[in-house]
């Protein structure tokens, strides 16, 4: 069955349940009200007769009937009253409707009360049949009771009256349910509009396909309503947020949250950001806001996705890497090809001895130092990290010098080589940055040991140093000191690969200017857990 019939049925069967309950409760009510009524009525009715001089004075007459049953039966015609009976103590008529009956005992046996002194309201079947009577005592002119008044009203009229009543009722509830069935019938159709005309099955579906969809993607994801509520985030954003599970945040006002997020600009304006840079914590993101829109175009909330940018810079480097692997590849071919122009000179001039110098220095400087790595440095990550960047430092002239002393045999497989890298790469293109605009020599000199229980790397540049006032920063994600979008990503990742592998970062002054990074990494974790 169709969402759209279910609802049809249940709010007609709602309102159905309501409009029959409401209208007989009011039904009976109001034939309890009228009741009542009636019998105030017919009570009050009663004692009025009773207090009449002439009915008292005409009890002392011979023919009693003579002077009440005219009196009375004009009264009973101007109130419609089906009866009027008077009686004496021992309950004969001096008056009725039916004067054929005046005389006789009266009928009900509900006269006792009366003739004790109360005035009463009952029920009882008399001559003219069961009806609704109001009695009152007749009193003497010293104070006894000498007779009655009992004024009756037909239940079978009053039931008339009500059954009418009721008549009216069933029309008026006939026509509300009419109306609440049409309305039910729109409501539920705006409803199957609302949920653009799928099912609960479809809608669940749907609501796994996303939520798997959310936790699928490496973005954070953070959706707000139109007053800036965050009502949905996915498990990326909870670990950037530093938080773990969603109730600590749906729910909240997102400045709350995020003081200086601008998601509440974009719904007031409606207007899209992207790539903007933001500051998460200790993060730094790049981040998309985008207004969230109905099918009126009307703003109705926002969503912001973000990405970490360190990760986004360490992608952007692991292909400048690649880059600068071609690009040292194009230099050393470069090289070799001016130092294969000098040998092609030597020995057009004839200058043999010369030629075989030249390349007997060139062949030992390039074998002593391959074979140099490939004896104290063996693992091939490592090594080819070393002699790209050897390469590289000689396009840019820069001399980069590995410590004679330098052994890094026993780097155990638990380290994750992959940190070393960008360990490494890092402070090396960090140290030929600072020496490139070295009027002079241009130095860096790297040292490598494992010997003990830490691999210890150390890299000192001869450049300008680091200013006292930018020591505490230059580990923040995004700090530097030159200019560009992607700067300032380095020192941040080399810090957060120490932090991984468990080690130590520090870096000095050299007293003859320049810079030494020192970073310890332990071969076995002592991390306690």
């Amino acid at each position: 069955m169709r969402l759209q019939t279910k609802l049809v049925l249940l709010m007609c069967a709602v309102t159905f349940t309501l409009i029959v309950a409401m209208s007989v409760t009011f039904q009976h009510i109001w034939a309890s009200s009228y009741k009542s009524q009636i019998g105030s009525k017919a009570l009050n009715l009663a004692k009025s007769v009773a207090s009449i001089p002439e009915i008292k004075e005409a009890f002392d007459d011979p023919a009693p009937s003579l002077t009440i049953q005219p009196l009375v039966e004009e009264i009973r015609r101007q109130t419609d009253a089906e009866f009027i009976v008077v009686g004496n103590r021992d309950g004969i008529r001096y008056s009725h409707p039916i004067p054929s009956r005046i005389g006789q005992s009266m009928v009900g046996g509900d006269n006792g009360p009366v003739f004790a002194g109360q005035s009463i309201i009952s029920e009882a079947t008399g001559t003219l049949g069961l009806s609704l009577r109001g009695k009152t005592p007749i009193y003497g002119d010293r104070g006894d009771v000498i007779g009655v008044v009992s004024v009756g009203f037909l239940i079978e009229d009053i039931n008339k009256e009500a059954y009418r009543f009721r008549n009216t009722i069933i029309a008026i509830a006939s026509v509300a349910l009419l109306i609440g069935a049409a309305g039910a019938a729109a409501i539920a159709s705006n409803i199957k509009r609302s949920i653009m005309g799928l099912e609960p099955e479809d809608i669940g579906r749907l609501y796994q396909e996303k939520e798997a969809v959310l936790e699928s993607i490496h973005e954070g994801i953070l959706v707000v309503n139109h007053k800036a509520v965050i009502t949905l985030v996915n498990q990326n954003a909870l670990s950037l947020l530093g938080t773990e599970h969603k109730t600590e945040l749906i729910g909240r006002p997102v400045l709350n949250v995020l003081p200086y997020s601008t998601l509440p600009d974009v719904i007031h304006t409606g207007t899209a950001e992207f790539d903007k840079e933001a500051i998460l914590g200790d993060h730094v993101v790049v981040v998309n806001r985008l207004p969230v829109k109905n099918r009126d175009g009307r703003v109705i909330g926002a969503v912001a996705s973000f990405r970490n940018k360190s990760e986004l810079y360490l992608l952007t480097q692991q292909l400048s890497q690649l880059k600068q692997y071609a690009d040292g590849l194009r230099a050393q071919t470069h090289e070799y090809s001016n130092k294969l122009y000098t040998i092609s000179g030597l020995i057009q001039l004839e200058s043999y001895q010369e030629a075989i110098d030249f390349i007997t220095r060139e062949t030992n400087s390039q074998s002593d130092l391959l074979h140099f790595i490939v004896k104290e440095i063996p693992d091939p990550i490592i090594g080819g990290l070393l002699v790209g960047k050897i390469n590289r430092a000689q396009e840019l002239k820069i001399k980069l010098v590995i410590d004679e002393e330098s052994t890094f045999k026993d780097v155990p497989p638990s380290v994750d080589r992959n940190l070393l890298v960008t360990l490494l790469g890092n402070l090396l293109d960090n140290a030929m940055e600072a020496v490139l605009n070295n009027e002079g020599e241009r130095l860096v000199t790297i040292f490598l040991t494992d010997l003990g229980q830490d691999l210890i790397v150390e890299i000192e540049d001869n450049g300008p140093g680091i200013p006292p006032e930018w020591l505490d920063k230059i580990y923040i994600a995004g700090f530097s000191t030159k200019d560009g979008e992607t700067r300032g990503y380095g020192l941040s990742l080399v810090k957060r690969a120490v932090d991984q592998l468990g080690g130590i970062l520090e870096h000095h002054s050299v007293p003859a200017g320049g810079t030494r990074f020192a970073t310890a990494i332990p071969k076995r974790r002592r991390d306690i857990v």
